[in-house]
């Protein structure tokens, strides 16, 4: 899945993800074939390590890669999520390339990095043999969210073993004095956009951001990002039900009961 996914990114058709934070396997059997690939949010999210290893299986079932966010930098989760057989770990707050050199070592094999052999399921499915293409097998995405890891952008991504940054537009815009309310727009984050697809273009790592809406969707585009979260579970729950709440409300204000209505009948 990986090698098919890796060739994909090399089209370049950005590859549209989907975010996943409730620890629902059936959302993602019902609706994640409709997106390239998940993210499945370990960070802020509401899965616990049982939940995520059903949601890395259901993304398995409809056959799309599963890219699990872990909370921190610390090696155990993010091996945890790799022995898990998840397609890529994405790890939040990465400011410096310090920094990147130990997650480098939690996420990699020897000789790039120091990972713990083992992992129940993935030798169950693999062998035990996967270790040695499991440097490609797998993906090591690092998140940039701050003003510090934007200017460490083209030495985080010249990493070896980093496979792709993520620009965290959110968190970005909170560390320059914007509102969590205000639009992501051009004026507030182009140059920071150009700065981490400037960095993977020069080091041959994908770019992956959040562009959901289309003059964002499309503004993430023209700015070179080739992994694009185009919506969540979150969202569609929240729009889809205030949506459908009013018209129905809309419909109840307006309607007049008539001979045999609920009035009539002595229901209330």
């Amino acid at each position: 899945m990986m090698k098919s996914f890796r060739e994909a990114l090399k089209s370049g058709v950005p590859q549209i993800g989907l975010c996943i934070m409730y620890s629902s396997p059936g959302v993602v059997e019902r609706i994640g074939a409709d997106w390239d690939w998940l993210w499945l949010d370990g960070q802020h999210g509401e899965a616990d390590r049982k939940e995520m290893l059903a949601l890395v299986r259901a993304c398995e079932l409809i056959q799309r890669p599963a890219f699990v966010r872990v909370p921190m930098h610390e090696p155990g989760p993010i091996g945890v999520a790799l022995d898990m057989d998840a397609a890529g770990v994405i790890v939040p707050c990465v400011d410096n390339p310090e920094q990147a050199r130990t997650i480098v070592h939690a996420a990699k094999f020897p000789p790039l990095g120091g990972r713990s052999y083992g992992g129940r399921r993935v030798i169950d499915r693999r062998g035990r043999l996967y270790s040695d293409t499991a440097n490609v097998d797998t993906m090591l995405v690092l998140q940039i969210e701050t003003p510090e890891g934007i200017a460490n952008a083209d030495a985080i991504a010249a990493m070896p073993g980093v496979d792709a940054l993520f620009l965290g537009p959110d968190d970005i815009m909170l560390r320059r004095g914007h509102s969590m309310n205000a639009p992501k727009n051009k004026a507030a984050l182009w140059e920071d956009m150009l700065a981490v697809t400037k960095a993977c273009r020069k080091h041959g790592k994908a770019a992956m951001t959040v562009g959901r809406g289309p003059e964002w969707f499309t503004l993430c585009m023209e700015a070179g990002f080739n992994m694009i979260v185009g919506g969540s579970d979150v969202v569609f729950l929240t729009e889809s039900s205030k949506k459908s709440a009013e018209e129905a409300r809309a419909l109840a204000k307006g309607f007049k009961p008539g001979k045999g209505g609920p009035a009539a009948a002595g229901l209330y």
